[in-house]
């Protein structure tokens, strides 16, 4: 058993502790990052498919979701997109645009681990231990923090958070964080699963397996929230961009919105065919804009009755009644496939108990909360690794 003194000890080797421990050292801080796993940045290495969606061009305050929401302004504002793109582009790491602005690597996830691996590397004050499961965590009488793991014992003067939350946990997430948040007398907001493909008990199941998939772009809303991005059919119920984004909304019981052609006029396409090709067939309209596929189980669903009907024998009553089923179909997930797909967790400590310059608890001199621990939650496309940056950044100048 080792026993061993820094000024700073990290738990959690992800995006948020590589990140204040490069930083951190390069103030000329001593600095040990603890993590549970095997392997340090295992999420960051799986992340968007393997490319890493390292961030966002488009980082706003009102991609994220508080219950403090003006925190996350002055992190934000103070390490922003453009410095981390900076950073990766002085590593000359390769990257793409996709929609809404969102930047992958195009060769691997593995260039940003190893990005912020070689900035701890280079200030040579940064020891990384993997394999430590923290067992026991207290602050002394000198204001310093004793954290003991299985393998070690080790004191710091800054204490900083870094361990996720409780998403995926095959990769490392666990709910230590939280423990030692409430230890130190912090208020946790309850967490679920956030960023999380929808499960379905109903016919929508059925569906969703014979669709299993086929993707089309739709506009999913939450009386809080809509985004218009891809739905995906899975063997599993309703997953894709769209569907990951409103999981992040949705409480247990609630209903979501679908519509199924959100840049069309359903109501005049079908009006100006039954004047123009008035033998025409709804499904056939409707293939020119999706796959048959879906286009077969939209017709099971809202115009069987009509299904060898040419549109020109259809009223155009149930014509409009038609579209707007189409434009507005609800559907009620049963719940969602939980932490072990979520991308992110929901919920965390308090930041009205943190300070939003210094990321330091109001409660404990010393002990600092970053990214994921705190009830912080960014949309899919980036947001979730810009808060990792910044939250770390702002707390590195501090600890």
């Amino acid at each position: 058993m080792t026993q061993q003194n820094f000024d700073v000890i990290v738990l959690g080797a992800g995006a948020a502790g590589l990140m204040l421990a490069a930083h951190a050292g390069q103030r000329g801080r001593s600095v040990l990052v603890l993590e549970k796993a095997n392997k340090v940045g295992k999420k960051i290495l799986m992340s968007g498919g393997g490319k890493c969606n390292f961030t966002n061009l488009y980082v706003e305050p009102d991609n994220y979701i508080s219950h403090n929401p003006h925190f996350v302004k002055s992190a934000l504002s103070r390490y922003t997109q453009w410095d981390f793109i900076g950073l990766v582009s002085d590593y000359h790491v390769e990257y793409e645009e996709r929609k809404h602005g969102q930047l992958f690597t195009t060769k691997g996830s593995k260039h940003i681990l190893n990005l912020l691996l070689d900035q701890c590397t280079k200030t040579q004050q940064v020891n990384i231990e993997t394999d430590h499961e923290v067992t026991h965590v207290c602050q002394l009488d000198n204001n310093s923090f004793q954290v003991t793991t299985n393998r070690g014992v080790f004191f710091g003067q800054s204490l900083v958070i870094a361990s996720g939350g409780l998403s995926i946990p095959t990769l490392g997430g666990s709910g230590i964080g939280y423990d030692i948040a409430k230890q130190f007398g912090h208020h946790i907001y309850p967490t679920r699963a956030g960023l999380v493909p929808f499960t379905f008990s109903d016919y929508i199941k059925d569906l969703a397996i014979r669709l299993s998939g086929n993707a089309l772009d739709v506009t999913l809303s939450h009386p809080l929230k809509s985004f218009t991005e891809a739905l995906l059919f899975t063997h599993r119920g309703l997953s894709g961009p769209s569907a990951l984004q409103v999981s992040n909304y949705w409480q247990h019981g609630e209903s979501l919105t679908i519509n199924f052609f959100p840049t069309l006029d359903l109501v005049k396409i079908f009006q100006d065919k039954k004047c123009e090709q008035p033998k025409v067939l709804l499904r056939t309209i409707l293939s020119t804009y999706t796959t048959k596929s879906i286009t077969h189980e939209l017709q099971q669903i809202f115009w069987l009755q009509e299904a060898e009907t040419a549109i020109g024998q259809i009223s155009d009553q149930r014509l409009i009644e038609i579209a707007k089923q189409l434009h507005t179909f609800a559907v009620k997930p049963s719940g969602t496939e939980g932490y072990r797909t979520a991308e992110v967790t929901l919920g965390g400590v308090d930041t009205t108990e943190v300070s939003s310059k210094t990321m330091e608890s109001n409660k404990v001199k010393g002990l600092f909360f970053i990214g994921e621990i705190l009830d912080v939650t960014g949309h899919l496309g980036g947001f979730n690794f810009q808060w990792a940056w910044s939250s770390a950044a702002a707390a590195a100048e501090y600890v």
